[in-house]
């Protein structure tokens, strides 16, 4: 996926109240920006780190500039959450996720229920396959973990999908981990220990996990290999 604009570089004053970041640019100016990320960015908000913002000028928007990279020990880290389903569509497409391949048809955000949508919906003339992604942000030791916060809504996804599985429906849980120090990934129970035993709870009863690594560059953010997972 092509990054369609040059990023502006800025140093991170702090992120507050989920949406907004203080970003001071190269040439000294303070401006602030949409944060696209309504976790909690664990190790990735910290002051004084490097990101990178795009900008958009219109006049419904309060805020022209929206934060979408942050370098964490020397890696870019994508924190747009708005990204992984555009990435993982065109990669499906591509044929670039072999497990996600052979569906001709692809519909993003299916609703499911009265009070869901998830993410993507393929198929082909006879099966169903629902996949719901996630984009990781945090990387502790070299694992990459999930939730940065607790999730209810992460949580539900996960039981949404386990109803389509006992439905005769494949479903699949997609977890994109946009930074390239990750190799391995785990369900973060020391954060939310109900959404790791759920998501055993779901794999054991035939939800597929897709952990993916993204590779994170300021012109592009491209798919670089699946990674193992250990729950």
């Amino acid at each position: 996926m092509k990054i369609e604009q040059k990023l502006i570089p800025g140093t991170l004053i702090r992120r507050y109240k989920r949406f907004l970041a203080d970003v001071e640019l190269e040439n000294g100016e303070k401006i602030t920006a949409h944060c696209p990320n309504s976790g909690s960015m664990m190790g990735c908000d910290s002051p004084g780190s490097h990101v990178l913002l795009s900008q958009h000028d219109g006049k419904k928007r309060k805020y022209v500039h929206t934060w979408e990279m942050v370098k964490v020990n020397s890696v870019w880290v994508g924190i747009n959450t708005l990204v992984p389903n555009r990435l993982i569509a065109e990669a499906i497409i591509s044929g670039e996720i072999p497990e996600l391949s052979g569906y001709p048809q692809l519909k993003r955000e299916i609703r499911v229920g009265t009070q869901s949508r998830l993410d993507l919906l393929l198929s082909d003339d006879e099966n169903l396959c629902y996949v719901e992604i996630k984009n990781v942000t945090l990387v502790e030791n070299s694992k990459a973990l999930f939730p940065d916060a607790v999730t209810t809504r992460g949580r539900r996804h996960l039981l949404e999908l386990l109803q389509l599985k006992q439905a005769g429906h494949r479903a699949v849980i997609f977890f994109l981990i946009q930074r390239m120090d990750g190799e391995v990934f785990a369900p973060a129970d020391n954060i939310d220990p109900e959404y790791g035993k759920t998501l055993r709870e779901v794999f054991s009863a035939g939800v597929e996990i897709l952990p993916y690594r993204a590779h994170v560059t300021p012109t592009e953010i491209t798919i670089d290999r699946k990674l193992p997972f250990q729950l």
